[in-house]
């Protein structure tokens, strides 16, 4: 099987292609070309064909990933379904199951069931809880076992795989060199990685047998997400001798696995102060050759727990102009607790207003629905205000739970509505591009 990559080398567009241009503002052909080039990816594992075809790159709608998953402490695997299906209802345009407590197949192909997106996860993570299970030690855990472990759960269906190659001997020492960090090491599967190749005095097999890796992925045409294991948490961390040396090495890895015919896709941080994020993407694009760019958040400070969602969408939003092309979204419960169903709706909503902000100034020629929202809003045209929003469920009911007097004003200004005051100044004036034109016209 060929995966898209290659298809699209040969300059095949194939139905995938098609139907992912139908959300976008460039062709099927223009994907087909981001794709060849290696800008774009299509994760969309074959063995799931109902599932939603995105594409995720360059000159695309910024597209927001949402995390579920259990852990040793909240284990319910109805109530991951549930949060994977409030993902989709909120607009999430990928999903990954990163489960680490109870039964992770199960979970797994209940998920992959529950679902329409793309869904991707962490296999180090099944992996080290499954040799802590069986040897009560994940340092235990075999390399055979991992790379078998990886084709079952692609063979279930995943599309895309976070998979922490980058980590190697060599990005240790500079922990070490550096002095360790403020904000420690917080990749679970990163960490886990570090801990077996220090207690086996080992490489890392996922960088060592690279090439077996992107073979796997080929098999199932899934894409290749190149794991931030050393990503920093904290933002005095951010940019530290061991991150850079894991996104030198990802970016090197994300060209080698173009050239063997698998689609890549490099991850990045983290914490990061919001100075920094711009440079951080310009770094990632020019060393990976244009690799779409997967970015947790990013959050810009350390000190907003319980409203990480918002400090993350700080961040989010500069990711996102500055050419981030898929970003995890954070919910209120990141730092505190395993998220919750209303978590995850908040989480989504929030990253998806991020976006999109970042998005209009990356891209100003898509600010239309702006300016209807905006044409609308002065012209007390609610009712069609409504159908430009972003969130129309949220605005009508606040505005229904406060009625003005006046239906054409609101109870924020009342008989004292700038808006209407305008109008009756300027209506003489107004030019014809500038006049309201719904969208029946």
């Amino acid at each position: 099987m060929e995966t898209q990559l290659e298809l699209a080398r040969k300059g095949i567009v194939t139905e995938q292609m098609k139907r992912a241009a139908e959300k976008e503002v460039y062709s099927a052909e223009q994907i087909r070309d981001g794709i060849a080039k290696g800008y774009i990816v299509l994760p969309n594992n074959p063995s799931r064909p109902t599932q939603s075809c995105v594409a995720i790159g360059t000159g695309l709608r910024t597209k927001v990933n949402a995390s579920i998953g259990t852990s040793s402490d909240i284990c319910d695997v109805d109530l991951e379904v549930r949060k994977a299906k409030a993902a989709e209802e909120e607009g999430a345009d990928t999903l990954m199951e990163l489960s680490a407590g109870g039964d992770l197949d199960e979970i797994r192909r209940e998920v992959l069931a529950a679902s329409g997106l793309p869904v991707g996860n962490v296999p180090l993570y099944q992996a080290f809880c499954e040799a802590a299970r069986k040897y009560r030690d994940p340092n235990k855990m075999d390399p055979e076992a991992l790379f078998d472990l990886i084709e079952k759960q692609l063979a279930d269906g995943l599309s895309f795989m976070a998979i922490h190659c980058g980590i190697n001997l060599h990005s240790l020492e500079r922990l070490r060199k550096q002095g360790y960090r403020y904000g420690g090491l917080v990749s679970k599967g990163g960490t886990f990685m570090v801990s077996w190749m220090e207690n086996n005095n080992r490489e890392n097999p996922l960088y060592e047998q690279f090439d077996r890796v992107c073979a796997l992925m080929k098999k199932y045409d899934a894409v290749l997400s190149l794991g931030n294991g050393i990503r920093a948490g904290a933002i005095h961390d951010s940019h530290d001798r061991a991150q850079m040396a894991e996104m030198i090495i990802n970016c090197e890895l994300s060209e080698l696995g173009r050239n063997m015919g698998c689609q890549m896709m490099v991850e990045g941080p983290g914490h990061v102060p919001l100075d920094e994020i711009e440079g951080n993407i310009m770094l990632e694009k020019r060393m990976s050759g244009g690799a779409p760019y997967y970015v947790l958040g990013p959050i810009p400070a350390d000190t907003g727990a319980g409203y990480d969602h918002i400090v993350s969408a700080i961040g989010a939003a500069q990711s996102a102009r500055y050419g981030a092309d898929l970003i995890c979204y954070i919910t209120p419960a990141e730092h505190l607790a395993l998220p919750n169903v209303d978590d995850v709706r908040e989480g989504v909503r929030v990253t998806r207003l991020a976006v999109r902000v970042g998005d209009i100034a990356k891209y100003p020629e898509r600010r239309e629905q702006e300016k209807m929202a905006a044409l609308a809003r002065r012209d007390s045209k609610w009712d069609d205000l409504m159908g430009y929003l972003m969130f129309p469920d949220v605005a009508k009911k606040i505005r229904d739970s406060r009625i003005p007097a006046a239906e054409e004003t609101c109870t924020m200004c009342g008989d004292f509505c700038a808006n209407r005051q305008g109008m009756k100044i300027f209506e003489n004036v107004i030019s014809p591009e500038k006049r309201y034109c719904p969208k029946s016209c």
